[in-house]
């Protein structure tokens, strides 16, 4: 197994089964590559299964930065019954008869693009510094606010036995318990997610994830930092530059293109040294990787 030192840190990518928590993973890896500093860009339900993105060492502040859009899901969305958390792990709520496929189809269309997206009462939202989830278990729901997202894209398949499965790719901060509460509405009926599992977020795919059971066996290696802001143009750095860029100091925008204002800045072995944002015509490092 060949993998970055856990100080300099690195990117995983992890194929999270059903019955864990995004928490739990992080701890699993925490153990297995040795290091307290590892986080994740973008939860998954316990039900759920797939891709969880990760970041180990000083990789974890890269997070804000990571491509990580659009994301893919596959899901199943089983009709005639709405629970209180959207998905199947709730109570049934609400129960109506079957909708038809045309209706679903229209329903489908209303929830595509941007759309205002009321959050599940059971999430992690939070006012005033409680959880949604929190407040619905006392049995006083939080007053959520609608989100603006973006579904882009529903691939659906038929209508067999109440339920219909669907390729749905969306942004960030989609919850696709809301799009099968809402599709259940939109369609005269009631529903509710019964299956989610994650397949891309941006450019990664679960299909070069590692499973828990390759991970505890030490079978996986990470990749580079630099890998996780692919789409970032680079700039390379070397000598007084690199100096000045470890001490937080701007540098020339050099052969940086003009259309970007944030740039990946590389040193000579094609490492992430910082992330740089464009004032002008310097790039000024506004996150740095490595000690000066």
């Amino acid at each position: 197994m060949e993998t970055p030192t856990t100080d300099a840190g690195g990117l995983l990518l992890v194929d999270k089964p059903p019955g864990v928590t995004s928490h739990d993973v992080v701890a699993i890896v925490r153990r297995v590559v040795g290091s307290q500093r590892v986080g994740h860009a973008g939860t998954l339900d316990p039900f759920a299964t797939g891709l969880l993105v990760v970041l180990v060492g000083r990789g974890t502040r890269l997070i804000p930065y990571i491509d990580g859009e659009p994301k893919v899901y596959d899901a199943t969305i089983c009709f005639g019954v709405e629970t209180d958390t959207d998905d199947v792990s709730g109570t049934v709520v609400r129960e109506a008869e079957l909708p038809r496929e045309a209706d679903i189809a229209g329903a489908v269309a209303q929830l595509t693009g941007v759309i205002e997206q009321l959050p599940p009462s059971y999430s992690a939202k939070k006012i005033a510094g409680t959880r949604a989830y929190a407040a619905a278990r006392r049995g006083n729901a939080l007053n959520l606010a609608p989100s603006r997202v973006t579904v882009h894209h529903w691939a659906l398949g038929q209508l067999t036995d109440g339920a219909v499965s669907a390729r749905i790719t969306c942004s960030g901060g989609t919850y696709i318990r809301a799009l099968a509460r809402d599709l259940g509405r939109l369609a005269h009926s009631a529903a509710h997610l019964s299956a989610l599992r994650r397949i891309s977020s941006g450019t990664f795919v679960v299909d070069d994830a590692y499973d828990l059971d390759r991970l505890r066996a030490g079978e996986f290696r990470m990749r580079p930092l630099r890998a996780a802001i692919a789409s970032l143009p680079t700039r390379r750095v070397a000598d007084l530059e690199l100096v000045r860029v470890l001490h937080g100091n701007a540098i020339s925008v050099g052969d940086a293109t003009d259309e970007h204002t944030r740039v990946a800045l590389i040193d000579d072995e094609q490492t992430l040294v910082a992330v740089a944002e464009r004032e002008g015509n310097e790039l000024r490092p506004k996150l740095v990787l490595r000690d000066a």
